[in-house]
């Protein structure tokens, strides 16, 4: 076994530490989907005040609309199907009303939560979770370059100038953001998937790759 081997599995974090971790984001999913659903009712998206909002969602929105119409079809035939037996009818019910809520508050979230460009930086987003900020004062660029990759690739991936983090949409990013420097993001979870990592590159995706960038040039153009 080699010291970089022993090395990578002391870091590994540990049972506990993985149970308390997946608690927490459920825990934070949890209640994002409740607030998002509000927002999604009062019409306030989580944009900052000067800050433009930019969609991501259009290429899963076909699919998670139609989830959320079979869990609904689902929830009424179900409760025919075991109208006798109370005992197995109620807790049916109850997860399938549960189930109902939480696709449609993932719809909200991906609808109220998403990347916006304001005047402290950019929030890159997705869903329930993540929420990245960059500031501009390490933004170098921001470009238009679409990219498709593997299907699985992890989310930080190591290049030759350096870790790059992409936030694709099924396997898609479209947007380029050079940093200045090696800057630190936190992803949801634990290391390696999640935690802390420092990278020079970001892709992501949005639905409107020119409005993203038409809403970053005046606040790149003011921080040269």
């Amino acid at each position: 076994m080699t010291t970089e081997t022993k090395a990578n599995r002391s870091d590994a974090p540990t049972r506990t530490a993985r149970a308390l971790s997946f608690l927490h984001r459920a825990w934070i999913s949890e209640l994002r989907v409740y607030s998002s659903i509000a927002r999604a009712i009062a019409r306030r998206p989580a944009v900052p005040a000067g800050g433009t909002g930019i969609a991501y969602h259009q290429p899963v929105l076909t699919i998670l609309i139609i989830f959320i119409v079979l869990s609904a079809v689902e929830i009424p035939i179900l409760d025919l199907i075991v109208h006798p037996w109370p005992a197995v009818r109620i807790p049916i019910l109850i997860l399938g009303i549960w189930g109902l809520t939480w696709m449609i508050g993932l719809l909200c979230a991906m609808l109220m939560r998403p990347h916006a460009v304001g005047p402290d930086g950019i929030r890159i987003r997705s869903g329930l979770e993540l929420d990245v900020p960059i500031s501009w004062d390490d933004i170098a660029s921001v470009a238009i370059a679409k990219r498709v990759d593997e299907p699985k690739l992890p989310r930080v991936t190591p290049t030759e100038q350096g870790a790059e983090y992409a936030e694709r949409m099924q396997d898609e990013t479209n947007i380029e953001i050079e940093l200045e420097r090696p800057v630190g993001i936190r992803l949801p979870g634990l290391r390696p998937k999640g935690g802390r990592h420092e990278v020079t590159r970001i892709r992501l995706w949005a639905d409107d790759p020119r409005a993203f960038l038409a809403a970053a040039r005046p606040f790149l153009l003011a921080a040269d």
